[in-house]
């Protein structure tokens, strides 16, 4: 029985995937992203251990809520980092008929074909879409990312895209436009997203003593967003969701 480290749980999530739904928030992750506003997942050996059938126990509970959409998703931290952890809990769901759905920068290895086997929906974080550019953002290699978005192609999983919008870095209409034509090599894709960047994390960076890149940075004008949001849109040609 494979045990996974989550940092936590939120049991009525409304965002992160179609309907309501349970969120596991895995613990860990390897990428250092400037704008990251939960630097206490990045430690693996951090959070709770748990096992598939603790949680399998919890989403029956909440099972009659989810209705026909709902479900669980398994969000980080970077969830592929607990792969085989992750592969037997979305089998187990299967079983059960729960819902499956992975919130992921695709940050990770092992195997995916396995996994996307057991899983429904994957909402991918896509930090930049150039390498020089994804390097600088997150301090990570834009290879692996790839990899997993070769396999999401390959199985032809449903997809859900995100992007954090933020002033002077990922603002501008040619970003924008450059990110929309490269989502648009994408199938699959059902919905993009446009996140305004917020600077939450500024304070649990000091609490755990580390320095935030972006301190001086104001939050994103969420009115500029929804202007690229329509942008995208048009460009990607997709209906998204409206908050």
């Amino acid at each position: 029985m494979q045990k996974g480290k989550i940092h936590s749980i939120e049991s009525m999530g409304l965002v992160d995937g179609p309907g309501i739904r349970t969120v596991l928030f895995f613990q860990g992750c390897k990428l250092r992203c400037k704008y990251c506003h939960n630097p206490d997942t990045w430690n693996i050996q951090g959070g709770k251990e748990m096992e598939v059938s603790q949680i399998i126990k919890m989403l029956k509970r909440y099972q009659p809520y989810y209705g026909e959409k709902g479900g669980i998703t398994c969000s980080g931290g970077e969830p592929l980092l607990q792969i085989e952890f992750l592969t037997e809990l979305f089998r187990a769901c299967k079983n059960e008929k729960i819902s499956t759905c992975l919130d992921t920068a695709g940050y990770g290895n092992g195997n995916f074909d396995e996994l996307l086997a057991y899983t429904d929906l994957v909402i991918l974080d896509i930090k930049h879409y150039l390498a020089e550019d994804f390097n600088a953002i997150t301090g990570g290699d834009d290879t692996i990312p790839l990899k997993f978005l070769a396999a999401l192609k390959k199985k032809g999983t449903p997809l859900w895209i995100r992007h954090v919008v933020v002033p002077n870095l990922t603002d501008s209409k040619e970003h924008i436009r450059g990110l929309g034509e490269y989502i648009k090599t994408i199938p699959n894709v059902q919905k993009v997203e446009l996140l305004p960047y917020h600077n939450l994390g500024v304070d649990k960076h000091k609490v755990m003593g580390f320095k935030y890149p972006l301190e001086d940075t104001l939050p994103m004008c969420k009115e500029k967003t929804r202007q690229l949001q329509t942008m995208i849109s048009d460009i990607v040609a997709l209906e998204t969701r409206k908050d």
